[in-house]
């Protein structure tokens, strides 16, 4: 690194910082990306216009230097959120202020270059931040001088800038990198500006932050990086369960979680935040008679992400905690045969209490509780079918096919995803069975689903219906009616009103004869 004075507008101090020498293609790649993308000049000269430094950090000049771009660009800056709201009500289409407490102003400006058709911009004041041992958050500062905020960043990747309020922008003279920030992009490295100890006793977030950017760039942390995460492990419990549920979020929704969930797990952070998924870390006997469950649960998260790309879907926090977890009730459940097999009887029941249980208390919503719980409970239900046709029984009924279905409810496609994923097996015939019986299955499912409305499952006749002919008001007694009614459309398929309509009297009669 070499020294040298970072200058803004004419007429301000800056602080002196240093700079790493890009190459070529670097300084290609930003000057390029200042060419294509006017937003960004159009900023910085309206910034400079009123005095004040802007520059372009963070993620957005790490991506750039990897070679990729989104449409949501971070900036910080010497202006006070009141005066960065002020101009950029003069170019944007809307201005956000909801992180102003943080010195964050956002913004989105219209632009047919933009990849979909619009920036995102967030811009933010210098920080400087103060951190106390027992506080789960910073208490906010702004700083003086980009030097202040690159310091507190958390890793030296994300601690690069460039001077978009200088005129010209030319990368070679505008790039800020104050920590060798380039040096551990070239290494595929994670390091932290300051010491990891003291980086991660300021904010213990950072130790998952790190996980989830060794997933996101498949970058290695420093050793001394991992060493510190190990050593503080316990810090996180410091950290909200909120934040820790978003930063959780965000790591499994990258193109490769297992990376970094297992860095989780080896430095002990799991123990305290997931301890469900250390514990699948199960011994294997000598004789391999059962899986290690903790990789095997890694790699159907993988496969579950594959499935989502090959039908189509955007990636999915549902599916992917459904595959991660769908077998943390093994643990409570490995029992060892006296015929030296191990089993793991009713852990899908178990296994579904055990979820609601954690991602209750990480505060995920009462829908997504709902939904993986449901997901991990029903995850076994397709060996039934399956194990029919290797026996050559033909599989299920027409109402076993309608059950599995209505069971499923809105989480039918993403039971087929963890189902199809859950297959693990290296024996090749033993797999392609398993994958014609899923087909077999799906076929079934389209085809009773072209014949009745197997996505909106419903008796033949409604509440309304129900309680005209029984003469019933709303109560209890209306829904054991519409349950029973329910039960004979998944039984014997559509029934039609006048049969519906017997059913019901006969049934009605049982009940009054039993009262």
């Amino acid at each position: 690194m070499r020294p040298f004075s970072c200058h803004g507008p004419p007429g301000l101090e800056s602080s002196p910082v240093s700079h790493t020498s890009l190459a070529p293609d670097q300084q290609g790649a930003i000057d390029d990306l200042i060419a294509r993308t006017g937003v960004i000049g159009r900023l910085g000269a309206l910034f400079a216009a009123a005095g004040h430094e802007l520059y372009l950090v963070g993620g957005s000049v790490r991506d750039v230097l990897l070679g990729h771009l989104v449409n949501d660009l971070d900036f910080t800056t010497s202006a006070r959120p009141a005066a960065t709201e002020k101009l950029l009500k003069k170019v944007a289409d809307h201005v956000w202020d909801v992180g102003r407490e943080f010195g964050t102003i956002t913004a989105r400006i219209a632009d047919e270059t933009a990849p979909g058709g619009h920036w995102l911009i967030e811009v933010t004041t210098f920080r400087a931040d103060a951190y106390r041992s027992d506080s789960r958050k910073p208490e906010v500062q702004f700083g003086d001088s980009i030097a202040d905020d690159l310091v507190r960043r958390d890793f030296t990747v994300n601690a690069m800038a460039l001077d978009v309020s200088r005129s010209p922008i030319r990368a070679a003279e505008a790039f800020v990198d104050p920590h060798d920030g380039l040096s551990d992009l070239a290494a595929r490295r994670l390091m932290t500006p300051f010491p990891p100890e003291r980086s991660f006793s300021d904010d213990p977030l950072r130790m998952m932050r790190a996980a989830r950017f060794a997933s996101q760039l498949g970058f290695t942390p420093a050793d001394e990086v991992t060493a510190a995460m190990t050593a503080m492990a316990d810090r996180i419990e410091i950290i909200s369960a909120e934040r820790v549920r978003d930063e959780l979020s965000r790591l499994l929704l990258t193109d490769h979680p297992a990376l970094g969930l297992d860095l989780l797990c080896t430095t002990g952070i799991a123990d305290h935040v997931l301890p469900e998924l250390p514990a699948l870390r199960l011994e294997v006997d000598e004789h391999h008679r059962h899986k290690d469950v903790y990789q095997h649960s890694l790699i159907v998260l993988q496969q579950a992400i594959d499935l989502e790309q090959q039908r189509g879907h955007q990636p999915d926090l549902i599916n992917r905690l459904a595959a991660l977890l769908h077998d943390i009730g093994k643990p409570a459940t490995r029992r060892f045969e006296n015929d030296g097999r191990v089993s793991f009887h009713h852990h899908d029941v178990v296994g579904a209490k055990l979820v609601r249980k954690r991602l209750k208390a990480l505060r995920f919503s009462a829908d997504q509780v709902k939904a993986v719980s449901t997901l991990v409970e029903l995850h076994l239900r397709f060996h039934g079918y399956s194990d029919g046709l290797s026996a050559e029984q033909g599989g299920w009924t027409d109402s076993a096919v309608r059950r599995y279905v209505r069971d499923a409810g809105d989480q039918l496609e993403r039971l087929h995803m963890l189902t199809r994923s859950d297959c693990t097996t290296r024996n090749q015939r033993k797999a392609q069975r398993l994958r014609r019986a899923y087909d077999d299955l799906e076929a079934r499912i389209a085809d009773l689903a072209s014949k009745e409305e197997l996505d909106a499952m419903r008796p033949d006749l409604d509440g309304t219906q129900i309680m005209e002919l029984l003469d019933l008001e709303p109560g209890p007694l209306v829904g054991q009616a519409y349950r029973h009614l329910l039960e004979l459309r998944v039984e014997h398929g559509p029934l039609g009103v006048e049969r519906a309509t017997a059913e019901l009297r006969a049934w009605w009669r049982s009940q009054q004869q039993l009262g």
